[in-house]
C-alpha cells in the first residue's frame, strides 16, 4: 500500500518517479488484495514446506561448512534495507571472495547449492521475508545495496512496492549468469548493460500493474522452472 507522495524519502519525490506513483495510485484495492494474497498463501506454503525446508538445511549442512542460509543486505520499499532469507547454495563468505552476481562455472557455488539454484529452491526461505513485509511473490528482484546506489532516478520507482520473488523480468533473464561469465568485470557489465535492460522491463510492469498479470507471472515462473523458455 502507498504511502503519501509527501512522506515517500526525498530521493524518490522525483519526476522520473512520479510518473509511476500514479499510475499505482489507480491500483489501491488491488494492491490491498495483493497483499491479503501474499501473506494467505505465505502462511500456506510455510506450513506445506516446513518439512521439505528442514530437509534441506540438513543437506546444506553436511554438504559444506557454514550457515543454512544467505543474509545479504538487500534493499526493498522506500529503499528499505532488509536482511534477505535465502538457502545457502555457495561457500561461505563467498561474497567476499567474489562479486555479489553469479557467473557461469562459478566455482563458488557448492554441490547441493547447484541442484537448489536449478529448481529456484534457494528462494523458499524468502516465504518469511513476505510475512515480514519486506518482499511479495511477485515484484522487482530486491537489488544488492551496491547496486542501488549506482540507480537512475527512474529505477527508484521499482522501490514504491515490495521487492518480489519473481517477477516477468526474473523469469526471462534467469539465465544471466552466462551473458556475466565472458565479463572481465563483472559489477561494471551488470551495472552497463544488464541492469537497464532488466530495469526496462521493471518499469514496464509497473507502468501495466493488475494483480491479474501478477497470478499470471506465478503461473509462468512456475512453467519456466518445470522448463518452458520464454524469450
Amino acid at each position: 500500500m502507498l504511502k503519501l507522495w509527501s512522506e515517500l524519502p526525498t530521493f524518490m519525490q522525483v519526476s522520473e518517479v512520479k510518473l509511476y506513483y500514479e499510475v499505482l495510485q489507480k491500483h489501491k484495492i488491488e494492491l490491498i488484495i495483493k497483499r491479503i494474497f501474499d501473506v494467505i498463501l505465505a502462511v500456506i506454503l510455510l506450513i506445506l514446506l516446513a518439512i521439505p525446508m528442514l530437509l534441506i538445511a540438513i543437506m546444506i549442512k553436511v554438504d559444506s561448512p557454514g550457515t543454512v542460509f544467505y543474509r545479504q543486505e538487500r534493499i526493498t520499499t522506500y529503499g528499505k534495507k532488509f536482511r534477505i532469507h535465502k538457502f545457502r547454495t555457495m561457500v561461505y563468505n563467498a561474497d567476499q571472495i567474489g562479486t555479489s552476481v553469479t557467473i557461469s562455472n562459478d566455482k563458488r557455488i557448492t554441490k547441493v547449492g547447484e541442484k537448489l539454484r536449478k529448481l529456484r529452491l534457494d528462494e523458499l526461505p524468502q516465504i518469511i521475508d513476505i510475512l515480514e513485509g519486506n518482499m511479495s511473490f511477485v515484484g522487482t528482484r530486491p537489488e544488492a545495496v551496491k547496486y542501488v546506489k549506482q540507480y537512475k532516478p527512474e529505477y527508484f520507482a521499482t522501490l514504491l512496492l515490495p521487492a518480489g520473488i519473481t517477477s516477468e523480468t526474473s523469469i526471462r533473464y534467469k539465465d544471466e549468469y552466462k551473458f556475466l561469465s565472458a565479463a572481465d568485470n563483472v559489477d561494471q557489465v551488470y551495472l552497463k548493460h544488464v541492469l537497464p535492460v532488466k530495469m526496462e522491463r521493471n518499469l514496464e510492469s509497473l507502468r501495466t500493474f493488475s494483480f491479474f498479470k501478477e497470478i499470471l507471472t506465478m503461473i509462468r515462473t512456475i512453467l519456466a522452472v518445470m522448463g518452458k523458455e520464454y524469450s
